[in-house]
C-alpha cells in the first residue's frame, strides 16, 4: 500500500482509530497531473518548447532566460524551490540551507518562487545581498514564472515535513527536473533515489544537514554530464497523467 496511507494511520487529525480498524476497505490512490498543462512540447511560459529529443537545448534555453532575469550563471546547476514558504514544506529550514551551501560553494545557483509565513519570507528575502550572484528569491505567486522555473532548472527541492501526495516533484519530472525530496507520504511513492537504481534524490529527515547532503549529491550528478542527462530524457517518460489514475478508479470500482 502506498506510503501516505500507512502515515495516515499514524496522523489524521482525529481519525486515526477509524482509519486503522478500517484499513481492510482503505485503499490509496495518488494524484494526477494535467499533462495537456504541464507539456514542455506545448507550454506557452516557456522561452523553448522541448521533448525528450532535444531536452537538452530546450532546457538550456530556459535556464539561459532565468539565469539572466535573476542574475546567475547558467553554466551552474540551477536549483528552484515552488511552494508555500510554511512548516509543512521546511521552508523555515531554506535561509539556513541556503547560508550553511552558499558560504562553501558558490558552484551552484538556488531560485526560490514563494509566499508564506511572514518572518521566513523576511529571512530569505535578506540573502538576496548577502549571495548576489548565486541566490535569488520570488516573492509571491506567478503561474508563468513556476513553468519556467520547472523548465529551465536542473534540480527541484522539495524537502517537505508533510506531503499527502504532491504535485511539484510530478511536474517536475514532466520537465526533466530532477526532484530532491524527503522520504513522506506521496513523495516517497511517486520518487525513487538513484542510488537505488531510480532517478531522484532522497533524504530521510527534515533537516538543514539533510537537505545540504542532497544538494551535494545532486551537485555531483550534474558533474557527471552523462548520467544526468540519461536521468532527464528518463524522467520525462514517466506517466504520472491523470489517465493513470483514472484507470486505478476505474479497476476499483469493478473489484467492489
Amino acid at each position: 500500500s502506498p506510503t501516505y496511507m500507512e502515515e495516515l494511520k499514524e496522523s489524521a487529525c482525529g481519525l486515526e482509530g477509524l482509519l486503522s480498524a478500517e484499513s481492510g476497505k482503505f485503499c490509496g490512490i495518488l494524484n494526477g497531473i494535467d499533462t495537456s498543462v504541464w507539456n514542455p512540447e506545448t507550454d506557452k511560459s516557456l522561452l523553448k518548447n522541448y521533448r525528450i529529443g532535444n531536452v537538452i537545448s530546450g532546457k538550456k534555453a530556459n535556464k539561459t532566460a532565468l539565469s539572466k532575469k535573476y542574475g546567475f550563471n547558467p553554466d551552474l546547476p540551477l536549483f528552484g524551490f515552488i511552494g508555500r514558504l510554511v512548516y509543512e514544506k521546511s521552508a523555515d529550514l531554506l535561509p539556513e540551507v541556503i547560508r550553511e551551501v552558499l558560504s562553501k560553494n558558490k558552484e551552484l545557483n538556488i531560485l526560490i518562487l514563494g509566499s508564506g509565513d511572514e518572518n521566513i519570507e523576511k529571512q530569505i528575502s535578506a540573502l538576496k545581498e548577502e549571495f548576489k550572484g548565486n541566490f535569488n528569491v520570488h516573492i509571491g505567486y506567478d503561474e508563468e514564472l513556476s513553468h519556467l522555473i520547472y523548465a529551465g532548472a536542473d534540480f527541484l527541492l522539495m524537502p517537505s515535513r508533510v506531503e499527502p501526495c504532491g504535485l511539484n516533484q510530478m511536474y517536475s519530472l514532466r520537465y526533466g527536473t530532477v526532484p530532491i525530496v524527503r522520504r513522506t507520504g506521496g513523495l516517497r511513492d511517486t520518487v525513487i533515489d538513484i542510488g537505488d537504481g531510480g532517478f531522484g534524490i532522497c533524504h530521510d529527515q527534515a533537516s538543514v544537514w539533510d537537505i545540504c547532503y542532497s544538494i551535494g549529491r545532486a551537485i555531483e550528478l550534474f558533474k557527471d554530464q552523462k548520467s544526468f542527462r540519461k536521468i532527464q530524457k528518463q524522467i520525462m517518460k514517466i506517466d504520472n497523467s491523470w489517465d493513470k489514475s483514472a484507470k486505478e478508479y476505474v479497476d476499483l470500482y469493478k473489484s467492489i
